[in-house]
């Protein structure tokens, strides 16, 4: 309908916001800072940042669940499915809060 206004063109994806830009670099900078933290977190801890960063970046898990051999491929894969449905600026959010407070 706005196509056919002279000088009006339809958009069809919204621009990003100052808040997502900036959420976006304050991820960036604490996916960088991830490979700098003082002390290894603990296996927990590594789970619970490995699930909030794929959960930002590709959303809900997907696939089969790893079978019981793969126990470091099950650990990541529950993980990730315990924050199914979180939305990804939330799981951004709560990414860069753990690990500021690894820091």
């Amino acid at each position: 309908m706005l196509g056919n206004i002279p000088g009006v063109k339809p958009r069809f994806s919204l621009p990003e916001t100052p808040t997502m830009a900036s959420s976006k670099a304050a991820f960036d900078k604490a996916v960088a800072d991830s490979k700098q933290l003082p002390e290894k977190p603990d296996n927990q801890t590594l789970l619970q940042i490995y699930a909030l960063y794929k959960q930002a970046t590709e959303g809900d898990v997907e696939g089969k669940r790893p079978g019981m051999m793969d126990l470091v491929g099950r650990a990541k894969y529950d993980a990730w499915a315990a924050v199914k449905g979180k939305a990804k600026n939330d799981a951004m959010g709560e990414y860069v809060d753990l690990i500021e407070s690894l820091k």
